[in-house]
């Protein structure tokens, strides 16, 4: 499998560690043999390497010291580090005492601070991995993408070896990522949630009434909701709300997973054309993984929120506190109604720009509202044309 230059890039100054965090697969791993070629890597992935060090952790900064003078000066890369979080006090030790820099790499960070561990106390910045992003491939189909999802292997693989490739990943990470790390203790209960989180995905959620699908009370689906989050599974977009009204939902969050083919295989949905519902739902899902890696990797701190009123217009993405308004719409052609939901949200909080991204196939111009097709909106945005 060849390898795709991926975006992200993490350069590390003199005595500068870092933390590198992403879903399994998004290909953290290989990005790092190819970023730093000469480094050290120790891979607690590996059973006999973790029993080891988990039992001494001590076995680690003895190895380490006994590297020549040569690799030390590359950054000293460890793998899977939320498997062995003792270890952390060691990697501080070594950045304290002998100038080592280290880039600690793994799909979690809850357990570590669960766990109240040494987080390196801000000696380390912290970078994370996204699935594949259209600005790192040289062409795409957008039907392929919502179906297989732009995690690197099962993007690469065609539809029957993608089908069988999801459903051993989710398997695994209910497994390893949630059950295995001992983030919660109630498997079936976490289960059923998982399950209904897949039906109520990017919509706005009520705690309620996923607690009597699943079984358990509100706190507990909220804490479900929380793991997500902290192992990087799922992403929550609260609402816009930079004025109080009555007429404007405030409360109820949407979440998203990392992923849109994972989505897709749990919804049980495979697109078979670029128009209805569900592909909306998945374009839309589709873009603001975009938005959200473009936010990391250039290192822009902008808030994504939605904006939605009680009497149900909603605007998709709303970007840096209200500049920018953003409708998705997986139609080729938009017409007068679409324009109702920007239209409103302009006339209370004046957007520098709106955009309805969507699969017309040239750009055009109504009032303020810029229609985009969505590869063009793509490619402004990673150009830092948009933000």
């Amino acid at each position: 499998m060849s390898y795709i230059k991926r975006i992200l890039n993490i350069e590390l100054p003199k005595q500068q560690s870092a933390f590198l965090w992403g879903p399994r697969k998004t290909g953290k791993s290989t990005y790092l043999k190819f970023r730093f070629p000469h480094s050290k890597i120790f891979d607690f992935l590996k059973t006999d390497f973790f029993l080891e060090i988990s039992k001494n952790p001590a076995v680690l900064r003895e190895q380490i010291l006994a590297l020549d003078k040569n690799t030390l000066e590359h950054p000293i890369i460890l793998d899977e580090v939320q498997k062995v979080p003792q270890i952390l006090d060691e990697v501080h030790w070594l950045i304290e005492n002998k100038g080592l820099r280290f880039i600690l790499c793994g799909s979690s960070a809850r357990k570590l601070r669960r766990g109240h561990v040494n987080l390196l106390g801000g000696r380390a910045w912290r970078y994370e991995m996204f699935p594949l992003v259209t600005a790192e491939l040289s062409s795409i189909n957008l039907l392929h993408a919502l179906n297989h999802g732009m995690v690197p292997a099962h993007y690469l693989q065609d539809d029957e070896e993608c089908k069988k490739t999801l459903k051993a990943y989710i398997g695994d990470y209910l497994k390893e990522e949630v059950f295995a790390e001992g983030l919660t203790r109630n498997v079936p209960a976490f289960s059923r949630f998982f399950d209904a989180f897949a039906y109520s995905h990017g919509e706005l959620t009520n705690y309620s009434n996923i607690a009597r699908d699943c079984g358990v009370d509100s706190k507990t689906v909220k804490e479900y909701y929380q793991i997500l989050v902290d192992t990087l599974l799922a992403v929550r977009i609260e609402p816009f709300k930079k004025r109080q009204s009555r007429s404007i939902i405030t409360k109820a969050p949407k979440y998203y997973l990392f992923d849109v083919g994972v989505a897709g295989y749990l919804k049980k949905h495979h697109l078979k054309e670029e128009k209805g519902e569900e592909f909306g739902r998945a374009f839309e899902h589709f873009l603001l993984m975009e938005i959200l890696a473009y936010r990391s990797y250039s290192d822009k701190d902008f808030e994504i929120n939605f904006w939605r009123t009680k009497t149900g217009l909603e605007v998709d993405f709303i970007l840096a506190g209200g500049e920018i308004a953003i409708e998705a719409k997986g139609a080729n052609r938009i017409d007068k109604r679409d324009f109702y939901p920007l239209e409103a949200f302009a006339e209370e909080y004046l957007p520098k720009r709106s955009f309805i991204v969507c699969n017309e196939r040239d750009k055009r111009l109504h009032g303020e509202i810029e229609i985009i097709p969505w590869s063009c909106f793509l490619q402004e945005l990673w150009s830092g044309n948009i933000l």
